[in-house]
């Protein structure tokens, strides 16, 4: 993946939503030093370690606290940020969360982006808005090959198909709405999963998890080790979002795709255990005392 263009960013107002999370950290410290304009909005972090806490200080960071549910606190954003471009992260983004709320999870993920484009709809200089779903949105045939863009939406459980409802709802929005409008910003859903890198805390991810249990002298209970997944480093995915965007604002003549899967090429998918042994290695050469994973 080429390199965000240092010109297209520098100066553009940027609105990211879920800002203080993982990949929202993340991209926010890009964008600042690629010389952006960045608005974030998000809830306030959760208590714990976070790497938007851990950053410190922001220097061209605006950052407004809220819920993507609350439509009166999304407007307040939009017009505060009045943005060229605006990357919606905000999600409810947990598996296991999604089981113990699934209607708190569709909310977030589905009604919250509603709330978004509904209120975007007065920033008269908006060029692009990409919606940030997953690679779980596509119905799983269990086939084992890699999913491609035309393939149908569905989900067996529910923040699979919270994001499947995301994607249905940014399409009909697209169709129904901004092709209906003259100057209408372009409108897109990136897809990805499997995302891994330095800073994320998350619950129920192998790597902040297998980090956890170093810090606690413990081994990890792995429940699935053989399981493949096309791993790939969060400024990789982020690298390829804002290369997205640079396309959707520059090449508005162009026919491009509405919707882009983002992850390695499939050859380099790898088993569960075949990272950890590697993060275990590692640690082992820098002196850390870690305890072998262990199968469940």
């Amino acid at each position: 993946m080429s390199h965000p263009d240092q010109d297209f960013w520098r100066g553009r107002r940027v609105l990211v939503t879920g800002h203080t999370g993982f990949k929202g950290a993340w991209l926010c410290t890009w964008l600042e030093m690629l010389g952006a304009e960045v608005h974030g909005f998000a809830l306030v972090p959760e208590p714990g370690a976070n790497l938007f806490r851990d950053l410190g200080a922001w220097t061209c960071l605006t950052s407004m606290t809220g819920d993507i549910r609350d439509r009166e606190a999304v407007e307040i954003a939009c017009a505060a940020a009045d943005p060229d471009i605006v990357i919606h992260l905000a999600a409810q983004s947990l598996v296991r969360r999604a089981h113990r709320d699934p209607l708190g999870t569709y909310a977030t993920n589905v009604r919250g982006t509603g709330n978004l484009l509904e209120k975007l709809g007065a920033c008269a200089g908006l060029r692009a808005i990409l919606v940030v779903t997953s690679d779980k949105c596509y119905a799983n045939d269990n086939s084992g090959r890699a999913f491609v863009e035309s393939d149908p939406l569905g989900g067996s459980e529910p923040y699979g198909a919270s994001k499947a409802a995301q994607e249905t709802l940014s399409a009909g929005w697209r169709k129904g709405i901004l092709e209906n409008r003259d100057r209408a910003p372009r409108l897109a859903t990136a897809r990805a999963g499997n995302v891994i890198g330095g800073g994320d805390w998350s619950e129920d991810r192998i790597l902040p998890d297998l980090f956890r249990a170093i810090g606690a002298g413990q081994a990890l209970e792995v429940r699935n080790p053989d399981a493949t997944r096309p791993w790939q480093h969060v400024l990789d995915v982020l690298a390829g979002y804002m290369r997205y965007a640079e396309a959707l604002v520059r090449d508005r003549d162009a026919t491009l795709p509405t919707a882009l899967n983002f992850g390695p090429d499939t050859a380099e998918a790898q088993p569960v255990r075949w990272v950890l042994e590697r993060v275990i290695d590692t640690a082992r050469n820098e002196g850390i005392d870690v305890a072998d994973w262990r199968h469940t």
